[in-house]
């Protein structure tokens, strides 16, 4: 049997950073803890990342994950809304980076791929396969219901990311 693997999903966003922590244990996956960090908009932009930071910081340090798995944005608005976004991003890639954690990146049609099935699978499919996968999940958010799936795409796709490594590595 694997040795169980806690891994931290992440789904950024200025406004709502979702996040799920799942085990992982060979092909068995159990749910520990989903919910988001949300910023304050009324404040400038310096604090609210920074509201981002210490909330996931907190998030980290009280679930141990052993790794991470963030989601990749893909914008089609404007370029203010896209930077924004991409600040927040930042955030969700350094904290963890920060804490000694490897840091997996997944596409969202990836993600959904995995989880539903269907590459462009909408918010309430996610969430629906979100309790089928993880029964005892109880997601706050669809912000929430998003990080779960990074995570078990993470838990899914990690062994091949691995292989991929070490036959590089091999030369």
């Amino acid at each position: 049997m694997a040795p169980a693997i806690r891994i931290i999903g992440i789904d950024p966003g200025l406004r709502k950073t979702g996040w799920g922590v799942v085990v992982s244990e060979g092909s068995k996956l159990s749910f520990v803890a989903c919910g988001c960090i949300e910023s304050d908009g009324n404040l400038p932009l310096g604090e609210r990342l920074r509201q981002l930071h210490e909330g996931l910081h907190k998030i980290i340090d009280a679930h141990r994950p052993h790794e991470a798995a963030v989601e990749e944005t893909f914008v089609n608005r404007d370029p203010q809304s896209a930077l924004k976004l991409g600040q927040a991003r930042g955030i969700a890639l350094v904290v963890p980076s920060l804490a000694g954690l490897s840091v997996a990146e997944y596409a969202a049609n990836l993600v959904k791929k995995t989880v539903v099935g269907v590459g462009h699978a909408d918010k309430k499919q996610v969430q629906a396969m979100i309790r089928v996968l993880l029964p005892k999940a109880e997601t706050s958010s669809a912000d929430a219901a998003d990080a779960l799936a990074v995570a078990i795409c993470h838990a899914q796709h990690r062994g091949m990311k691995a292989l991929v490594a070490q036959m590089r590595a091999a030369g």
